[in-house]
C-alpha cells in the first residue's frame, strides 16, 4: 500500500493548500468547511502523532457537520476529503487504506460533481489518477488532462506542475519535466511555500540527470 500513502502525500500536500483558506467571517453555516479545513491544515504542520491524529479527527467531525448541514456544498465535502485523507495516511501502509480509499474518494468526486471547477478538487483528483494504480481507480491520461486543467486556470499552482513533470520525467520527456519543475520552483520560491521548495529542487535535478543520461545513451 506504499503507492496510496505516497499519491495521497502528494494530493493532500498540494491540492489542497495552494490557494488561500478563505477568511473566518463567513455565516456559521458556511464557516464550518474553513474550520474543517484550518484542521487539516493544523494536523499537517503538527509533529507530534497525537497532536496532528487529534486535528484530523476533529476536522472530519466538522467536515461531516458541514456536510451534514449543506449536502449541496462543495466546499464541506471537500474539507470532509482533506481529513479522511490525513488520517487514511497517518500511519503510513495499512491493509484498511483500500476502505478508507474509497470513502476518501467519494468525498473528492463528489465536490467535483457539485463544481466541476473548484480548482482545488482538480489538483487533488489529477494527482491522485496519475499516481495510482488502474486496480485501484489510477487513469494517467485522465489525470494529466486535470492537471493542464489547473495549470491553464490556476498560473500559481505548484502541485499541478510538480505532478505533471512527474508524469513527463517517468515517461522520458525530460525537457518537458524540467521546465515543469523549474516553473512549480520558481513559484513556490515567490510564494514562500516553503513545503514544495525542497520537492520542486529534488524533482529539477532528477529530470536534469535522467535528460543528460538519455542524450548519453543516444550518442
Amino acid at each position: 500500500m506504499k503507492i496510496v500513502s505516497q499519491a495521497l502525500g502528494i494530493a493532500l500536500i498540494g491540492g489542497v493548500w495552494f490557494f488561500l483558506l478563505p477568511t473566518m467571517t463567513q455565516a456559521s453555516g458556511e464557516a464550518l468547511p474553513v474550520q474543517a479545513l484550518e484542521q487539516c491544515h493544523q494536523g499537517r504542520l503538527a509533529t507530534d502523532r497525537a497532536a496532528r491524529l487529534a486535528h484530523f479527527q476533529e476536522g472530519q467531525r466538522l467536515g461531516e457537520q458541514a456536510v451534514a448541514a449543506d449536502e449541496g456544498s462543495a466546499d464541506a465535502h471537500f474539507a470532509l476529503f482533506c481529513n479522511l485523507g490525513e488520517l487514511l495516511r497517518i500511519d503510513g501502509e495499512t491493509l484498511t487504506s483500500l476502505f478508507g480509499l474509497r470513502r476518501m474518494m467519494k468525498e473528492l468526486d463528489r465536490t467535483l460533481e457539485i463544481v466541476p471547477t473548484h480548482l482545488e478538487a482538480l489538483s487533488a483528483k489529477g494527482t491522485l489518477l496519475v499516481k495510482l494504480p488502474s486496480l485501484l481507480g489510477g487513469d494517467v491520461k485522465e489525470g494529466e488532462r486535470l492537471l493542464q486543467q489547473v495549470i491553464q486556470q490556476a498560473p500559481k499552482a505548484v502541485n499541478a506542475r510538480l505532478a505533471l513533470a512527474r508524469v513527463r520525467c517517468a515517461r522520458g520527456q525530460h525537457d518537458e519535466a524540467m521546465a515543469l519543475a523549474s516553473a512549480a520552483l520558481v513559484i513556490a520560491q515567490t510564494q514562500k511555500q516553503m513545503d514544495f521548495i525542497p520537492e520542486a529542487e529534488a524533482l529539477l535535478q532528477q529530470a536534469r540527470v535522467n535528460g543528460a543520461k538519455s542524450k548519453e545513451s543516444r550518442s
